[in-house]
């Protein structure tokens, strides 16, 4: 089956971006690396001029949050002052989780716990929840729940949760009319977070919304 991808035509007022992808899977080669791969080579295709930056945390090897990050400790300049380096020249965020107990993974809440207002804050979020059967609904609450509060990322209205994951992204074209109605989505989902991410760069140029008297949220 042929799927034809959305049609996206650049025009002069659009700028250059750099999306960031956040894949939490604890597994290598997962079906959530899979789909970062996939997200990453159609924003390539989508906006040809944009850069991307793809972070898998089963790789990384980013510990577990302590308070050393607050001090500054060596292992954390280390290990995440590259990282940080990365989010904070990055315009939109896609932090991807595979649904594991109705969970989203440690490993990327403790990603949420460990990056501030300076990598993610007033930038756009597209959650991405993976699901190898017809789960996947629960990590979507639960990080619009409980991972934005302090580092004040903004996550977008539409997100995307792809079930039966093993069945679908695994080719060039899709094989099925659910393999296609997924790529639309995705393409539907990374479209507007694009509008979005050229929205808020004119935000983040607005010095009221910096105040470090109240830069962790409520």
């Amino acid at each position: 089956m042929t799927h034809q991808h959305t049609k996206y035509t650049n025009t002069p007022t659009q700028q250059k971006m750099k999306y960031a992808i956040i894949c939490g899977s604890h597994r290598e080669n997962s079906q959530s690396v899979k789909v970062a791969q996939y997200l990453e080579n159609r924003i390539k295709e989508l906006y040809p001029e944009a850069e991307t930056y793809l972070l898998e945390l089963a790789t990384a090897n980013v510990p577990f949050w302590d308070p050393g990050v607050w001090a500054g400790e060596d292992k954390w300049k280390t290990i995440w002052s590259p990282i940080a380096a990365e989010l904070q020249s990055s315009d939109a965020i896609i932090p991807i989780t595979p649904e594991w107990s109705g969970m989203a993974t440690p490993m990327l809440k403790n990603f949420f716990l460990l990056a501030s207002g300076r990598e993610l804050g007033h930038k756009p979020g597209l959650i991405v929840s993976v699901s190898s059967g017809r789960g996947g609904a629960y990590p979507v609450s639960e990080l619009r729940t409980s991972s934005y509060k302090n580092n004040q990322i903004c996550f977008i209205p539409e997100h995307l949760v792809l079930r039966f994951i093993t069945d679908r992204l695994n080719e060039t074209e899709a094989v099925d009319e659910s393999d296609a109605i997924t790529r639309e989505r995705i393409d539907f989902a990374l479209n507007m977070l694009h509008t979005y991410a050229e929205a808020f760069k004119g935000i983040r140029k607005q010095e009221h919304i910096y105040n470090d008297k109240f830069k962790f949220g409520m």
